[in-house]
């Protein structure tokens, strides 16, 4: 009988890369760019981690208006193209394939972090319940400024000229942010999007600024470089959609028919939802996140759920993750007071199996 643990770690191939195995290191914001640049401590992060089939970076501003804070590494300044290139030489050296995450954050900005104290942008008028965390302390959201028609192109070249600065910067594709509550996803829910003209009302219409977004990095590059990442049912940043199975199916099956690299989406939920339904509506090459161990993701492989499995807090705290699961080895614990912000503690100095 084959040892399900063995197609976890089975290369596969993804579109022209090929990966050492099916573990995928998720995106995780880590707050420790204070120059808005990728560094040299960033790279050592990366480099540590390596041994994943696949890395997805931390969610990197397409631009000024997207970022929600000023210590992200961003991708559209030559300064930050340097940057990530200490990043992707590391992660190659190592042997492993590296994707940026594309990120806008939409109306889970501040004035205070925009271009010339402007608003931030969304596609309807209303504001999120939570607080936004200064410099000075948290304060509360504000009611962002919804998009005007004719500003939507722009939004959708700013994705297209981060693709190029990526490819410049050596990364392996890229990843379009449409989750967690950022400026995709709140056109993709109803709960964020109240629009009438033709990016509202119906799936359909929700969905074509995500299409849009993914055609035109697809454009910039090759649509087997280009991952999107969704989040169907997570509230995170005060989401909600009427009807998810819907919205996120239809939007699937879109996405399908485009032959992307992958789909990789949190299945994080407080609600009921049909993830086997879901799986079934996307054709391609599927990542499945949130919350998985070593037991679930065997499962997930082998039944064929997903065709790889991303981990976040056991990727932060456990560099050498492939290898703890390979021998079913005890795993770090994460320290959460050092998840955001600080320097080598709790980002680079967590200890290999070889120094326990």
């Amino acid at each position: 009988m084959t040892d399900p643990a063995s197609k976890l770690f089975a290369p596969i191939q993804l579109g022209p890369n090929r990966l050492a195995n099916r573990m995928v290191m998720a995106p995780m914001s880590r707050n420790r760019a204070a120059s808005e640049a990728a560094h040299a401590l960033t790279a050592k992060y990366y480099e540590q981690r390596a041994s994943a089939g696949l890395i997805v970076t931390e969610a990197s501003p397409i631009s000024p208006q997207g970022r929600t804070n000023r210590n992200a590494p961003g991708i559209y300044s030559e300064a930050q193209v340097a940057g990530w290139r200490l990043v992707t030489q590391a992660v190659h050296a190592k042997g492993s394939t590296i994707f940026l995450q594309l990120w806008h954050s939409g109306r889970v900005s501040h004035p205070s972090v925009q271009p010339v104290g402007a608003l931030p942008i969304a596609p309807s008028a209303v504001c999120p319940q939570g607080s936004f965390q200064t410099q000075q302390g948290p304060v509360a959201f504000v009611a962002p400024r919804a998009l005007a028609l004719e500003e939507i192109p722009a939004v959708a070249a700013q994705f297209a000229e981060a693709t190029h600065l990526a490819r410049s910067a050596g990364f392996d594709g890229i990843e379009v942010h449409a989750a967690n509550g950022y400026l995709i996803d709140q056109f993709l829910r109803d709960g964020t999007n109240r629009r009438s003209d033709a990016y509202g009302g119906s799936p359909e219409r929700r969905m074509r600024f995500l299409l849009e977004i993914v055609d035109a990095v697809g454009a910039a590059w090759d649509s087997s470089r280009v991952g999107v990442r969704l989040s169907p049912v997570n509230a995170y940043n005060d989401m909600t959609d009427s009807d998810p199975q819907r919205t996120f199916g239809e939007t699937a099956r879109a996405l399908g028919e485009r032959r992307l690299a992958f789909l990789h989406v949190d299945e994080t939920s407080r609600e009921p939802f049909d993830w086997a339904g879901f799986r079934r509506s996307y054709s391609g090459t599927y990542i499945a996140n949130g919350g998985y161990d070593r037991e679930r993701a065997l499962a997930a492989i082998a039944s064929g759920h997903a065709d790889l499995v991303s981990f976040g807090v056991l990727y932060l705290a456990n560099p050498d993750l492939v290898e703890r699961f390979r021998k079913n080895a005890p795993l770090n614990q994460a320290d959460r007071a050092t998840f955001y912000g600080g320097g080598e503690r709790g980002y680079t100095d967590y200890p290999s199996l070889a120094r326990v």
